[in-house]
């Protein structure tokens, strides 16, 4: 049998921040399997891991794709480690598709340690079919499109046309602007993904964050991301890194009816 966390990250309330799937594994199975099992969970991610000297062989799908990098659902598997698994190390080290990744425990407070992606403008792109209000800057990350706009009411105002994004050339879409209550504030569009708008997406802020760290000329900031179940974060740029931080709830814990 499979065994079946399902963990809330970016939040401390049960039914906010983004649900993730995680799933401990004795080896890898074929990779058709993987993505069956995310397609039934049907969450933004599903988590997998592998343990194997010392550290762990981390994996991510969404209902349709394997992805190569994803901070809620790293989150997730770290609060299971730390809760229901009994790992009692300071530090956790996950080998990834985008390199080792690290996770720090304080008390209910995990803190993601992810490589920096810093933003560079793109140039001749239309997107007026793709939402109902543009943006004042674009530009581009190593996965995704970042729309820059002005306002948190604009976010909160973005009627997107996920069919028209989910043609684009990239994972997804970020949209971000600067906060009232906090630094910035951000919404996510996948559909290529199966994902029409993620709740609270850890990786888009090694983007946002190197952006507005640069913008508002600080290292340290807050942000929140602005989707119904909501989430909040606290972001740090070290040099080409960035740490992220966020709390995270048990919501469920089975076992999948799958042998492998």
């Amino acid at each position: 049998m499979i065994h079946l966390y399902q963990v809330d990250a970016f939040t401390d309330t049960v039914f906010g921040g983004n649900p993730a799937a995680v799933c401990p594994l004795p080896f890898w199975p074929e990779d058709a399997l993987l993505q069956q099992i995310a397609m039934e969970m049907n969450l933004s991610e599903t988590a997998f891991f592998v343990e194997k000297d010392g550290s762990f062989q981390l994996r991510w799908f969404t209902p349709l794709t394997e992805v190569r990098l994803c901070g809620h659902a790293t989150l997730a598997t770290a609060h299971v480690l730390f809760t229901r698994m009994g790992f009692d190390q300071p530090r956790l080290v996950f080998n990834t598709k985008s390199g080792k990744l690290f996770v720090w425990r304080n008390g209910e407070k995990y803190t993601l340690d992810f490589p920096a992606d810093f933003p560079t403008p793109v140039e001749h792109i239309d997107i007026s079919g793709a939402i109902n209000i543009l943006p004042v800057n674009i530009l581009r990350s190593r996965d995704d499109l970042m729309l820059i706009y002005t306002s948190s009411k604009e976010i909160i105002d973005l009627k997107p046309d996920y069919h028209f994004i989910g043609t684009l050339p990239y994972r997804g879409v970020i949209a971000t602007a600067p906060g009232e209550n906090v630094d910035f504030v951000s919404r996510f569009f996948a559909p290529a993904c199966g994902i029409d708008e993620d709740p609270v997406t850890g990786s888009a802020h090694t983007v946002m964050t190197p952006y507005w760290s640069k913008v508002l000329g600080k290292t340290f900031l807050t942000a929140t991301q602005l989707s119904k179940r909501g989430g909040y974060l606290e972001c740090r740029v070290d040099k080409d890194r960035v740490l992220i931080s966020g709390k995270a709830v048990s919501v469920l814990e089975g076992q999948l009816n799958i042998r492998i």
